[in-house]
């Protein structure tokens, strides 16, 4: 079958140009949307699209956001990632060094929890059998120095890899707390060894993995937000050392820098660090950059859930 020619495309475009109004609208939209209307249509001649696969992909997109799961979508596609590798670039034109690397938010932050200063518990709900863990560190700025009155904004999913709020049998900010650093820097919390987590078994997001063939699985990690007066925001989170998934992240989230060692120490070598029970051990230093102004902002100003 020959390719649709290329005279028809361009009239459909100019068809669609043709009713938006000068001076009416935003003009940064219409770009944006002609470009990549102009792209799609390329790639449906390109590779003969049919008008039923359209109209699945119609009916798969309104059934992604009936289920929110957009922004796994995002991240499952390499979009989030992208968006990462693009703030990477605008800092190195800029010649900001990040020390702790960025990685990619994710869909599951909630603002306004908890905080408490240099130390916090993060289960609200206890989780049994799980495996406790303490980590800690300093925020410093590149040049070594404790940065006074940082915050640490911390969260994860539980054993069966779920994130409060969005799973309804959690107590609210379960698993979620802000750490407010003193002069030292230092910050600490109490938690245990999370597992990683699977988009949900046949939505939208499992079902697109699948016909890629690909899983929808992410590896053990630990979010954080990392802020100070003065300070760019940092985005960023760990790695569990040893998950099987560690390097087949279905969100492209890990890098090497952000994998740290995790120390077992036995229930008889506790006390030698005030602990009373097993446990397992990161630590881990955040390094911030100081906020310049003549670049880019290094943040993803999107909308997070919070709660009224």
């Amino acid at each position: 079958m020959t390719r649709l020619d290329q005279k028809r495309i361009d009239q459909t475009l100019e068809l669609i140009k043709s009713q938006e109004k000068k001076g009416a609208g935003n003009e940064r939209v219409k770009t944006i949307v002609n470009r990549l209307l102009e792209d799609l249509f390329n790639a449906m001649a390109d590779l003969d699209i049919t008008s039923e696969e359209m109209w699945k992909a119609c009916d798969w997109l309104t059934q992604a956001g009936k289920n929110n799961e957009m922004g796994l979508v995002y991240a499952g596609l390499g979009i989030e990632k992208f968006i990462d590798v693009q703030m990477d670039w605008e800092d190195e034109q800029a010649g900001i060094e990040n020390r702790t690397p960025r990685t990619i938010e994710g869909p599951l932050y909630v603002a306004g929890s908890p905080e408490s200063n240099s130390y916090a518990e993060l289960e609200t709900e206890i989780e049994p059998n799980a495996e406790r863990l303490y980590m800690s560190g300093v925020v410093y700025d590149l040049e070594g120095n404790p940065i006074s009155g940082a915050k640490v904004e911390v969260w994860h999913c539980n054993l069966k890899g779920l994130y409060s709020h969005f799973d309804s049998s959690q107590p609210e900010f379960n698993l979620r707390r802000a750490i407010k650093v003193a002069q030292d820097g230092k910050y600490e919390f109490k938690s245990f060894v999370p597992v990683g987590y699977s988009c949900p078994p046949k939505g939208p997001t499992d079902v697109l993995m699948s016909a890629l063939g690909r899983h929808g699985s992410r590896p053990a990690h630990i979010h954080f937000f990392v802020t100070a007066p003065g300070y760019r925001k940092l985005t960023t989170q760990i790695n569990i050392e040893n998950d099987p998934l560690i390097n087949e992240d279905f969100a492209f989230a890990t890098r090497p820098e952000l994998i740290p060692h995790i120390q077992k120490i036995s229930a008889q070598d506790a006390k030698k660090y005030g602990k009373n029970e097993a446990f397992a051990k990161i630590d881990f230093n955040f390094h911030m950059v100081k906020e310049i102004d003549t670049a880019a902002a290094g943040e993803n100003n999107r909308k997070r859930a919070s709660v009224a």
